[in-house]
């Protein structure tokens, strides 16, 4: 079986931010799409689609980008693996009450946005086990190795996760609210990052000129509550993008101004790069 995830590696270790695109992947494969009921297009109205092409200069500036190639309607590692849905799988008993999981966005997904099923019926718990070893398991092995030598090279790991965010998601999340961001920094309300971290995070994107919101209408998931950790050096923010900066939501294609937002993305992640950078520590060579 051929790896689910990619790393694609800097000449230079030269920074401790980590940067991952855990909803990118667009390997849905012929037995996935034949089993679900949804037409190729709708399938993919979950998909982070191109989030792994704004940050691709992560390596440029000296930070490795983990990306998940395998889409998050088959599995999503922004999930705990238990956060298993009684609706979808046999064999799962129905546990406390998840609201994730409750709405069908579990770590196997029962539904893409806007509450469309995937499947029709269920499918048996062994189906459900074998996706998460073949590839929930080795993507978090992949991102706890990358932040514990972000850790031991620099003194510190900043995990930037990267996603984006239905236009129509924020029309509605966001309704009454004076100015709707385009940006999300999630951080657990203070408690995966450090306040100087998101801080400067926020002002590299006010900066570029995008309006900037925290923590609503998403404050971060699994993967900014695991590996956030700001006590131990181990910090973890989530960025949602709004997708109508950059791509034609309805055809799922880059829109006329993909190309100066993700110049402008270069400009954010070499100021994010620079943030991990410690001034007084020599660079590092991976």
């Amino acid at each position: 079986m051929s790896p689910s995830h990619h790393v694609e590696y800097p000449s230079l270790r030269s920074t401790s931010a980590v940067f991952a695109s855990p909803h990118s992947g667009t390997d849905y494969g012929w037995g996935f799409l034949r089993r679900t009921v949804l037409d190729a297009r709708t399938i993919r109205s979950s998909e982070d689609a191109f989030v792994d092409e704004l940050f691709g200069s992560a390596p440029a500036h000296g930070a490795p980008l983990l990306s998940l190639l395998v889409p998050r309607a088959f599995v999503d590692v922004n999930r705990g693996c238990e956060e298993l849905d009684p609706a979808l799988i046999r064999g799962v008993e129905k546990g406390t009450h998840n609201p994730r999981v409750a709405s069908g966005l579990g770590v196997i997904p029962r539904v893409v946005a806007g509450g469309r099923q995937i499947y029709r019926g269920k499918i048996p718990l062994a189906e459900a086990e074998a996706r998460l070893k073949a590839h929930w398991h080795p993507y978090h092995a992949r991102l706890k190795t990358l932040m514990d030598e972000s850790h031991r090279l620099f003194g510190q790991a900043i995990l930037v996760d990267c996603h984006s965010m239905p236009h129509e998601a924020i029309e509605s999340l966001c309704r009454g609210r004076r100015e709707k961001p385009e940006i999300v920094l999630g951080d657990r309300f203070g408690a995966s990052a450090a306040p100087g971290i998101v801080d400067e995070i926020e002002l590299a994107f006010r900066e570029e000129g995008f309006k900037v919101g925290r923590n609503t209408p998403f404050a971060g998931a699994y993967t900014t509550q695991h590996y956030g950790r700001p006590a131990r050096a181990r910090h973890a923010v989530q960025i949602e993008i709004d997708r109508s900066l950059y791509m034609n939501e309805a055809k799922m294609v880059p829109n006329g101004n993909f190309t100066s937002m993700q110049q402008a993305m270069d400009r954010v992640v070499a100021r994010i790069a620079e943030l991990g950078r410690p001034k007084d520590l020599p660079l590092a060579a991976e």
